[in-house]
């Protein structure tokens, strides 16, 4: 059947998602950095409430009710807002309007967020991976000379957890030719945001997900802000209703409580160092996160093996099998009663 497709997507792998077990499954699932709280209850009510009218016609084009509540919240112009169906689908818009062969080229360090590699491959593009350092030291220089049309940036980062500095993307924004995307997925979880770049560059546009701070992964609902000169671009390649109306409201509900996120969002990084903390004592090096997630090496162990053996206990963290983080292991933070659960079975398996 390979004669149906394009030679890009014959000679594609495709993005692997983490494992979804069934619902209902006794599965402890920390390896796709969900949020392990509740949605907003303001949240919950708005999809209870939702009138059978909103469901019969087709919804708002622009998501406007969204974008408004992400203006309130964020102070930022309504008319700065994209909305998409999660923050995947703004990726794919911004490759989609930019990116083209070899002469308008995706540049991302690695590793980093494998999908932005999959998108370039889809549009025929040319992917540059520039590498980080074994510090995860931006490596500023060989993004500029790399000259991309779309240069994505990961802060924090998946898998490393880390942040980039602010004044490091500032200088890429003024030494790129093309658009400067940072994703934002784990800022919920950060000490800082370069969310002000989008008003000093209009090259800039930053990416934000619902799925993570919110606990709304299942909702799937993303929005990208930036000047509306370089907005205007995605609206022309963006699919005539890409968000539902559920989407709309329950995710408008979820942005105004912001109280209800920051809470469950303090408790996550309390868990964080909890958990750091005690890895650290059984030996793991653990590297530091601004996200809901560590990036560890395991001790006594190796890290395929110990995935292998907690998967064998119904315990789901991420292994990557690629080079540079074979030997490490990606965990989502749980609450503390299924941190405690994680840590038993790990000092189980390591005697």
């Amino acid at each position: 059947m390979t004669r149906l497709f394009r030679p890009a997507v014959n000679a594609m792998r495709g993005y692997v998602p983490g494992e979804q077990p069934k619902p209902g499954s006794p599965i402890l699932k920390l390896n796709s950095n969900e949020n392990p709280y509740p949605p907003s209850p303001k949240a919950m009510a708005a999809l209870r409430s939702l009138d059978s009218e909103r469901l019969r016609r087709y919804p708002d084009p622009f998501a406007r009710e969204f974008c408004q509540a992400v203006s309130d919240a964020l102070d930022v112009p309504a008319d700065w807002v994209i909305v998409g169906n999660g923050s995947d689908d703004l990726l794919n818009l911004l490759i989609r309007a930019c990116a083209e062969d070899d002469t308008r080229q995706v540049v991302y360090p690695m590793p980093t967020y494998v999908l932005y590699r999959t998108l370039a491959e889809i549009q025929s593009s040319r992917a540059a991976e520039v590498p980080y350092a074994d510090d995860f030291r931006l490596p500023l220089e060989a993004l500029v000379a790399a000259a991309g049309a779309v240069t994505l940036i990961a802060t924090p980062n998946s898998p490393s957890g880390h942040c980039v500095p602010i004044a490091e993307l500032r200088q890429l924004a003024q030494r790129l030719p093309g658009i400067l995307a940072i994703d934002e997925a784990y800022v919920d979880f950060a000490d800082q945001t370069p969310l002000a770049l989008v008003r000093e560059f209009d090259n800039v546009i930053v990416l934000r997900t619902l799925s993570k701070g919110y606990s709304l992964a299942g909702l799937r609902l993303g929005f990208a802000i930036a000047n509306p000169s370089l907005l205007s671009g995605l609206f022309k390649v963006k699919d005539s209703y890409n968000v539902d109306a559920v989407a709309i409201a329950v995710g408008a509900a979820a942005i105004r409580d912001q109280a209800y996120k920051n809470h469950c969002v303090a408790q996550i990084r309390t868990a964080r160092t909890q958990l750091a903390t005690t890895l650290e004592q059984l030996g793991f090096t653990v590297w530091p996160s601004q996200t809901n997630f560590l990036l560890v090496r395991p001790a006594g162990a190796k890290a395929e093996t110990l995935y292998q053996q907690l998967k064998s206990q119904n315990i789901l963290v991420r292994y990557f099998n690629q080079p540079g983080l074979d030997d490490k292991l990606r965990i989502t933070i749980g609450t503390g009663e299924q941190n405690h659960t994680l840590v038993q079975a790990i000092n189980g398996l390591l005697g």
